[in-house]
């Protein structure tokens, strides 16, 4: 069976079941827009069952396996901690729309390791329309999702790890500040960060023209606003697993099924880059 997923299609099932399902710090408590929504424990343990089912290790196993560095027989990955929250900036704080927070949720993604030391992100969403029960929708090499969520966390505790796609660059947020987490953010908004009131300006300036439903997106540009950077494809660690890039999104109406025994998984190498 051969099929593809996009980050857009892995945020629309996601955002269907998780945004709203846990409270956000009020108008209040934070001057600033409100933090986007969490997911609970219960979504997290549930991401985390499917990031170690017997079904995902196997994959892992012929996933590490592929390029001979470990042999199948050898390989016996294991799941490291728990899973995090992936969050990426939101069409409507680049909008401007009133009381948006500057990230939406896409996905929680898990780390698992290699028996040689690789590692690979597992990114989890509801599966089959059941908030309870969850399947893994890819693999990519690399811990980016946790290692960035560990540095936000000690950088600016309380605040909200985000990835801005357009420029693979990752930063946190907390109240009015903005800080980057990698060079890439560095190039952006400086060593030191910026204010959030800045930070939106220079966003709006950049992607303002490029939302969902432009005219650029209409025209089906690649890089316009939410694109994810292009990875190389991996071969597929299964069969039925079809390595794939980027591909038209799903629908956000629409919810993908996408069950981890039956259909596809993406396999996405990244270059690694130091936090």
């Amino acid at each position: 069976m051969t099929g593809h997923v996009t980050r857009a299609a892995v945020a629309a099932t996601a955002a269907t079941f998780l945004l709203g399902l846990a409270p956000s710090a009020g108008a209040a408590e934070n001057p600033a827009p409100p933090a986007p929504a969490a997911p609970s424990a219960e979504h997290r343990a549930a991401a985390l069952r499917a990031a170690a089912a017997p079904a995902t290790r196997a994959t892992l196993t012929r996933f590490f396996a592929r390029e001979g560095a470990v042999t199948t027989a050898a390989e016996d990955p294991r799941i490291s901690g728990a899973t995090v929250p992936v969050y990426t900036l939101a069409p409507d704080f680049v909008a401007g729309r009133e009381g948006a927070p500057v990230a939406k949720l896409e996905y929680l993604a898990g780390t698992a390791v290699s028996s040689d030391g690789r590692k690979a992100s597992l990114w989890t969403v509801p599966a089959n329309g059941r908030s309870r029960s969850w399947q893994v929708v890819n693999i990519a090499t690399g811990d980016d999702e946790t290692r960035y969520a560990a540095k936000g966390a000690r950088t600016l505790p309380g605040g909200t790890v985000f990835r801005e796609p357009q420029l693979d660059a990752w930063f946190v947020q907390r109240h009015a500040r903005v800080l980057p987490l990698d060079e890439d953010a560095v190039r952006a908004v400086g060593a030191a960060g910026t204010t959030l009131a800045a930070y939106q300006d220079r966003v709006r300036k950049a992607y303002g023209d490029k939302l969902p439903g432009s005219a650029y997106a209409k025209k089906g540009k690649a890089g316009g606003y939410g694109a994810a950077p292009a990875a190389a494809p991996v071969a597929a660690a299964s069969a039925g697993a079809t390595a794939s890039g980027p591909s038209p999104a799903v629908g956000a109406a629409g919810i993908a099924v996408l069950v981890l025994a039956s259909t596809v998984i993406v396999l996405r190498r990244r270059t690694a880059r130091g936090a």
